[in-house]
């Protein structure tokens, strides 16, 4: 029996990679002090490992950025419009090239947009979209695979790379050409991952851990059909490498027979979120194949109930027997903090948790139970035991509320051709309405602010006058731009969730909780341990404020049931809809505060909703039915008047249009730039009802989109839907942009919808 962990966190325990990312892009070190970086990170996460006494230890699940951007570079994959700025670098791995696909490139001569960017799989991690078309080559352009297996080899340390599969790379990403085939691809592209699986087999690699998490997915015939071929062409050159294929984040199902005979020496599946897999895999399973067993959570924060997982095993140790077995972590542990050691929570909560290192440690723990160490058991047990009787997690008030909810709580009083005039007469906006998602940039000052009053530092008096000056100058700023709808900046925030998640009781909060969302971006999710409430409003004060010092429409801010769910870590002793229901509730209070108030535009942002979606579609219907039935409680308390917005961000949400619609928000805002309008395709054959603005330029790209640039897609967006129903925006939250890019790029926008408003009364 051995111990396998898919992949560990990247960014640091205190957040090195990012701070080394952000310094090297704004020219304060040099690309050998990130380098330098990089490499300790990674000697730290192997020698973390190696210490705990995990036999397979990752490498290659280290990335700057992004691994499906890795792949591309290592597999030539790039888009077409970079082939120029390719052709001025010395190597494929060059940084001017690799993070201008990542965030743009707006120098030298070049004005090149960023690669397309959505959520992997239903999780709040943002890959990197590979684009095909006709022209596409590929080539081992650089083998950062092998390069980090000879770096940890030379530490003495010996890994297991981790790659991502062939057939999940290409359905990962996007044909750019409609005759392009993905089987054509493929062909192409085998030969390529041949030549690195043969690399890193001639290195000395025992094992190669190769992804492909598509597995899990509602697959076609022809699809299928890829995995058989793929893995048949590459078993038939390796002679000493064993190849382990690895699923998670769901259950094998249908495509169950189909992964058991590709021709691997080890399956990985993900018994945390599908443990009713283990069943059908065992029955089905050939006597050659050994089984690596995801029982440790690799999404969540909660310890590990050592005498489920254990069941779990001894389940898979009599029908294979233990030989077979490896014991392992769900999917990467990526997607939760570093250590719970550098905590400064209650003992209590503490024992109810492990962060990546304790983690690791409990896969460990596992196997010397399963040795006969049956004291790790129990100690175990106690704090489970602990934890399910603890009086902090359950609120009578809250459930007696939840359980009092009625049908009429999810219903507007009018339907939306009432309401569309009813807000028509009180806000009088143009023809193309001009608004922001709501942040604007969190500049050095703001966050020292905010750190300094948590500190002491400064008084609460001090620090509320300098948020009222940072308001100030940003609805001025506003104004002179002439933006129709303001915002008034969020810059009392320091996310949108946690900010919300530290006045709802339900909640704890860490100090260094820190995940990776995307590239240098890091979220501090809260933990919901218990039933959620609201004891006192949350925003009403700063928007109050903001709408005293202007006269046109100020939004409050707020987000949505969802997201706070989704981008939390979340209790798992009740289920997800409950939760969800209740932090609706919550909401629903801070909405009907707002519009006493006099806020007359509430934006409750839910760009979380698609990535909750399951990935099985026949799992969908009942997700959205409490997922819409959450926003539609959360909005529904207000006048006709009152107009809602929504914003949905990084989705593929086109084939769920219907639900998103359900949710019956008066404008939705949502991401379109990057793809080129192709989001609003579906709206070629659903007749929308609703008001929508499509973003006109990427904030997540620190370049400046032009006035006719953000036009042209305008001019797409007025194909597909109603010019009196569409807004002008950025694509999301302006939070990590700098304030002379923003004022630039809100500037041409401002000038993008004038002229679109000229343009269409010409046409009238």
């Amino acid at each position: 029996m051995q111990t396998n962990v898919p992949g560990y966190p990247r960014i640091g325990s205190n957040r090195e990679l990012k701070k080394a990312n952000e310094a090297y892009w704004a020219g304060r070190i040099s690309l050998e002090k990130l380098q330098m970086t990089a490499r300790q990170l990674r000697r730290q996460n192997w020698e973390t490992l190696r210490d705990a006494g995990v036999d397979l230890i990752p490498s290659n699940d280290f990335s700057y950025y992004d691994q499906v951007l890795d792949m591309c570079i290592m597999t030539n994959t790039i888009p077409a419009r970079f082939h120029g700025l390719k052709a001025t670098q010395i190597t494929a791995s060059s940084p001017e090239l690799y993070f201008g696909m990542a965030r743009g490139y707006q120098k030298n001569g070049f004005d090149l947009t960023a690669m397309e960017m959505t959520k992997w799989f239903d999780t709040n991690y943002h890959y990197l979209v590979p684009e095909f078309d006709g022209t596409q080559s590929f080539e081992l352009a650089y083998n950062k695979a092998l390069e980090e297996f000879e770096e940890a080899k030379a530490l003495g340390i010996h890994t297991k790379p981790v790659i991502i599969g062939p057939v999940s790379f290409l359905l990962l990403g996007k044909i750019k050409e409609e005759p392009l085939q993905v089987a054509d691809l493929l062909d192409k592209l085998l030969p390529v991952y041949i030549s690195l699986l043969q690399s890193l087999e001639k290195a000395g690699a025992t094992w190669i851990q190769i992804d492909e998490p598509t597995l899990v997915l509602d697959l076609t015939p022809q699809q299928q059909a890829l995995f058989q071929y793929a893995y048949n062409k590459i078993a038939a050159v390796l002679s000493s490498a064993k190849l382990l294929l690895t699923t998670y984040f769901g259950s094998l199902q249908d495509n169950t027979a189909l992964t058991l005979q590709l021709p691997v020496h080890a399956l990985h599946i993900d018994l945390v979120r599908a443990p009713e897999q283990l069943e059908r895999v065992l029955n089905l399973i050939p006597k050659h194949l050994q089984l690596s067993l995801g029982v440790v959570n690799g999404r969540n924060i909660w310890k590990n109930n050592y005498e489920q997982s254990v069941a779990l095993i001894e389940q898979a140790i009599e029908v294979i027997g233990v030989e077979r077995i490896l014991i392992a972590a769900s999917c990467s542990l990526l997607h939760t903090p570093y250590d719970l050691d550098l905590e400064e929570l209650t003992p209590q909560f503490k024992n109810w948790m492990a962060f990546a290192k304790q983690k690791v440690y409990e896969v460990v723990d596992l196997a010397k139970i399963l040795s006969g160490n049956q004291d790790l058991l129990l100690v175990n047990k106690a704090a489970m035991q602990d934890r399910a009787t603890a009086s902090i997690i359950h609120k009578p008030a809250v459930k007696a509320r939840l359980a009092a909810l009625t049908a009429a709580d999810a219903h507007r009083t009018s339907e939306f051709t009432i309401r569309q005039q009813a807000q028509e007469a009180v806000l009088k906006l143009p023809l193309f309405p001009t608004t922001t998602i709501g942040s604007f940039p969190q500049t050095e000052d703001i966050r020292k602010l905010r750190a300094d009053v948590k500190k002491g530092v400064i008084t609460r008096e001090a620090y509320d006058v300098a948020i009222r000056n940072a308001i100030g100058e940003s609805v001025q700023l506003q104004e002179s731009l002439h933006i129709d709808v303001l915002v008034h900046g969020e810059f009392e925030r320091n996310d949108m969730v946690e900010y919300f998640g530290e006045q709802l009781e339900g909640f704890v909060f860490t100090k260094n909780g820190w995940v990776q969302s995307y590239g240098s971006r890091c979220v501090k999710p809260p933990v919901i341990y218990g039933d959620v409430s609201r004891p006192l409003p949350m925003t009403v004060e700063w928007s109050s404020y903001a709408q005293s010092l202007t006269r046109k429409p100020m939004k409050g801010m707020l987000t949505g049931p969802v997201t706070i769910l989704q981008w939390s870590f979340v209790r798992d002793d009740q289920p997800r809809a409950d939760t969800t229901l209740q932090i609706a509730l919550a909401i629903r209070d801070e909405v009907n505060d707002l519009e006493k108030a006099g806020i007359r535009v509430i934006q409750v942002d839910e760009p979380a909703i698609r990535e909750g979606l399951p990935l099985r579609r026949a799992d969908w219907p009942a997700y959205l039915e409490w997922a819409v039935k959450a926003f539609r409680v959360a909005v529904s308390g207000v006048e006709d008047a009152t107009q809602i917005h929504t914003h949905m961000c990084y989705s593929e949400f086109n084939d769920i249009i219907d639900s998103i619609a359900a949710m019956d928000a008066d404008v939705i805002t949502i991401e379109t730039s990057r793809s080129q309008m192709e989001l609003l395709e579906v709206f070629a054959t659903f007749r929308y009802p609703y008001e929508i603005g499509p973003g006109v330029y990427d904030i997540h790209s620190p370049r400046v989109p032009t006035v006719a640039e953000m036009t042209g897609l305008l001019e797409k967006a007025v194909q597909l839907l109603p010019a009196r129903n569409i807004w002008v925006n950025p694509d999301c939250g302006l939070k990590t942009r700098k304030w002379p890019e923003t004022e630039q790029a809100l500037r041409n926008m401002v000038t993008a919808a004038a002229q679109m408003r000229v343009a269409v009364q010409q046409v009238v």
